[in-house]
């Protein structure tokens, strides 16, 4: 029998969900179909419902719905519950729901694989919002120096040090203060698909700097471009970390690690193609 799983979202067309988590599939053997469902924007729980009462193993959540689908679980992981978001749902035999945020994971392990070890690193994080809220805990996990949050309203940067300083060397500081250049920096903001990034000052960056976008794009982001324009050391996209969340979920569904790299190359040359044709 052909196991079941989904992704949920709206918009979700746009969703690369199935492709990778199919790939992911033969490359490890496993019985299992997985689709995209357009959940309405007030009738999220119900489509949940509806697709747990089919016989589905687990789930995916994008955005908007990570929020509401943390509020339905049953169980949490730590990382879930820091994030105050999901974005695996396990649908267990008893009929539990269990909840876990597989995005911080996946984000540090592309940092690492693009950069090298975390440890140590001076990093600053851009954007307090739940992309933001999601990766402060494996980024402190991982020993960095020290990680500072910066955001267009300071006050949200706050909260999420009051959330996080007992689990490193966390701390928020306004735009204006930061005066000096960072090992590593990371746009978790959303603001460059619509064109628009939020200013920052250009002190942030050297040509020692590492510059990573949370978002990814065909063309180079709005964010990476602005970092290469100061010199930056490197740049990548989120597509990696978008694999990564989806092979650590996929891990906690199936009990077995895929690789991660030929579904990447395959995802880039579609990205390309798109861009020559």
């Amino acid at each position: 029998m052909t196991d079941l799983y989904a992704v949920l979202g709206n918009p979700i067309a746009q969703s690369q969900s199935p492709y990778i988590h199919s790939e992911f599939a033969k490359q490890t053997q496993q019985n299992m179909s997985y689709q995209t469902i357009l959940a309405p924007v007030d009738q999220f729980e119900e489509t949940l419902r509806t697709f747990i009462k089919k016989g589905a193993k687990g789930a995916n959540i994008t955005a908007p719905f990570k929020e509401q689908a943390y509020a339905l679980c049953d169980e949490l992981s730590e990382l879930a519950q820091l994030a105050g978001a999901v974005n695996t749902l396990t649908f267990t035999e008893d009929g539990k729901i269990y909840g876990d945020n597989t995005d911080g994971v996946g984000l540090v392990n592309d940092l690492e694989t693009q950069f090298g070890p975390l440890k140590d690193k001076h990093v600053l994080l851009i954007g307090a919002g739940g992309a933001a809220r999601g990766c402060i805990l494996p980024i402190l996990q991982h020993h960095v120096a020290q990680l500072v949050i910066c955001n267009r309203t300071h006050e949200k940067a706050q909260q999420l040090q009051t959330l996080f300083c007992d689990y490193g060397n966390f701390f928020a500081k306004p735009i204006e203060e930061i005066q000096s250049p960072f090992d590593l920096v990371i746009n978790s903001t959303s603001a460059g698909l619509s064109g628009q990034l939020i200013s920052l000052p250009s002190v942030i960056i050297d040509e020692t700097t590492d510059c990573y976008d949370m978002t990814y794009s065909q063309h180079t982001t709005v964010f990476n471009q602005w970092a290469k324009d100061q010199n930056a050391h490197q740049t990548a996209d989120g597509l990696g970390m978008l694999v990564g969340q989806a092979a650590k979920s996929f891990n906690l569904w199936r009990g077995v690690t895929p690789d991660t790299d030929p579904v990447m190359e395959k995802l880039r040359q579609s990205l390309a193609q798109k861009v020559s044709s």
